[in-house]
């Protein structure tokens, strides 16, 4: 009998473990996953989607993953927060309206609550459950009592800003009824803010710190990173501020077609696309006195310097994650919560001289010259002339219903992904779509109940066959997206639009715009297409039933057609008058007066 030596039990002990290694190692660990969310982030501002502004963090994921170019968004932030987060329509999950406008109709009715409602379960809440880490960082907007916090609904860990905005400097809100912005930390209210704190930066040294207290413990994280910015106020270092000196003082008209140009060059959008009608009241650059254009051009390059911030700091989380070797096995989800903002919410909100809320604008925002803008105390929008420019090629922007308030930019990346980096998709996608898309990628099922109550069904359509390049849309023709905020209403099916705006944006009735040859909404065609009219408002109204959907009796835009210039149609070089150059005679026929 042939002797067994120590060194071949050894090697025979050493092969063993070699092939039989612990169960959890034997298992693939599921993928982390992180989304990002922009803040009133435009569809075009992105340099993946044709902007001049710099974002190569974000330039990065799209090159390892996939462009989408026909993904929707709502309107406003935190309705598309609480489809984001349940896969629920608004009208169900408790977003139905703002909390902000929430009309006299609408109150005490389930569904318009004004936060996130008990009727629906959380995706953090459902991937805990299947055995992940739940993070999250920015803004919550969905509810502020001790219930309704990210604590509360499902994220393990938290550093989250529950107000809608204010300052990105301290603890300063927007109004004087609500002159303090609330934070939580880990389901704690904080009392103040932490030293050397700017919100873009903070909320990403935060998750990165997250990610670091829970690592080698073998469970994969969901972090979701919301962003404060690009909502205004534009505040940011001063570093950051004049990266496109001079840049901008061409104007808005010239912008946006630079961007389409590059549009159409990446496939983003197709050849032959016009841009939307400049907005009626915007006037054409051109007309404007240089110290205009330098002034309006300042306020776009604050907003490229707050992009570009945030992009650095996404950078920063890309680095670290690199870093710790899980950057690879990270599934990236990246969009823009709804159109740029083109309203004046500071003007809306302060409101006219002699009230409560302008004296305290006056106290609170009083930084108002340009050398200061970005500074605390300041406040900085851009207008509706760059907020058209950031939603190139649509029409209009936030709070509304035309493309240019509800249609996105997004891009996936990681091991999610299988179709060829860098490409573009245009199939028709929807953020409610997200809960269980991410769901799927993490194993996770939706629950038919829980805690005792049935789930109402998600809205949203996971889109793993399409990330896995085995179809181009995760709907079929039949199907149909719809929406309602402050009574703007629109449905989506297949490449025909029917949509309903208030006056003047809309024309107070049906409008029907066929978006694959016409995505700038130019040309309404419902005189020619009754039968489509009455096909989609067929559509509309069942899901009218289906959501519980209650027309507001009042709204932001109350007296918006009384306050406003007459619309009009914009026709380039009209009126002529004020185009028309200095005439100068031909040089050969010039005289002086005779004696």
């Amino acid at each position: 009998m042939k002797r067994i030596s120590i060194a071949m039990v050894a090697g025979l002990l050493a092969a063993l473990f070699a092939v039989a290694p612990p169960v959890q190692a034997q298992q693939a660990k599921k993928p982390n996953i992180v989304v990002i969310l922009g803040d009133d982030l435009g569809f075009a501002d992105m340099g993946a989607f044709g902007s001049e502004i710099k974002t190569p963090n974000l330039d990065a994921l799209a090159n390892e993953g996939v462009r989408f170019t026909n993904f929707y968004t709502h309107a406003s932030c935190s309705p598309t927060r609480s489809m984001l987060l349940s896969g629920v329509d608004t009208h169900l999950n408790g977003l139905g309206n703002m909390d902000e406008w929430i009309a006299p109709n609408q109150r005490g009715v389930d569904g318009y609550e004004g936060y996130l409602n008990k009727h629906v379960a959380t995706l953090p809440q459902l991937l805990k459950g299947a055995g992940y880490h739940t993070y999250m960082v920015g803004k919550w907007h969905l509810g502020k009592a001790s219930d309704q916090i990210p604590a509360a609904r499902g994220f393990e860990r938290d550093f989250s800003l529950l107000d809608g905005g204010g300052s990105y400097w301290d603890m300063t809100n927007i109004t004087a009824a609500v002159p303090k912005s609330v934070y939580t930390e880990d389901g704690r209210y904080l009392t103040k803010l932490p030293e050397d704190y700017y919100a873009t930066k903070t909320y990403t040294d935060k998750l990165i710190g997250f990610i670091d207290a829970n690592r080698g413990d073998g469970k994969p994280f969901f972090a979701y990173v919301a962003h404060q910015a690009p909502h205004d106020p534009y505040h940011l270092p001063r570093d950051w501020r004049n990266r496109h000196p001079g840049e901008y003082d061409k104007g808005w008209d010239e912008v946006r077609q630079e961007r389409l140009k590059r549009q159409v060059e990446m496939g983003i959008m197709p050849a032959g696309t016009e841009l939307a009608e400049r907005m009626w009241f915007v006037p054409d650059p051109i007309v404007l006195a240089p110290a205009s254009r330098y002034i309006l051009g300042k306020k776009m390059e604050l907003y490229a310097g707050m992009v570009e911030n945030m992009d650095f700091h996404v950078g920063r989380l890309m680095d670290h994650l690199k870093k710790i070797g899980e950057y690879e096995n990270t599934v990236f989800v990246v969009f823009g919560d709804n159109g740029a903002e083109g309203t004046d919410l500071f003007g809306m909100i302060a409101g006219s001289p002699g009230s409560r809320d302008n004296l305290y604008a006056a106290i609170k925002w009083s930084q108002t010259h340009p050398k200061a803008w970005g500074d605390p105390g300041s406040w900085v929008g851009y207008g509706p002339m760059w907020a058209q420019v950031s939603m190139t090629p649509f029409s209009q922007y936030k709070g509304w219903i035309a493309e240019g308030g509800i249609r996105n930019a997004l891009i996936v990346s990681g091991p999610a992904v299988k179709r060829q980096k860098g490409s573009i998709n245009h199939g028709l996608m929807h953020v409610a779509d997200i809960m269980p898309t991410l769901l799927e990628i993490a194993g996770a099922g939706y629950p038919k109940t829980r805690d005792g109550r049935e789930l109402p069904p998600l809205m949203g359509k996971s889109w793993g066959r399409v990330l896995a390049g085995q179809a181009e849309s995760p709907r079929v023709e039949q199907d149909y997206l719809a929406w309602e905020i402050f009574g703007n209403r629109a449905v989506r099916q297949g490449d025909w639009k029917l949509r309903w705006q208030i006056k003047p944006y809309g024309k107070g009735d049906w409008e029907l715009f066929n978006l694959a040859k016409d995505p700038a909404e130019r040309k309404d065609l419902a005189a020619q297409n009754p039968d489509k009219v009455k096909a989609m408002l067929a559509a509309w109204e069942s899901y009218v039933k289906a959501n519980n959907v209650i027309l507001p009796s009042r709204g932001p835009f109350d007296t918006l057609e009384k306050d406003m210039p007459q619309r009009v149609t914009v026709h380039p070089g009209f009126p002529p008058l004020i185009y028309k150059r200095q005439f100068v005679p031909p040089r050969d026929m010039m005289a002086d007066p005779k004696p």
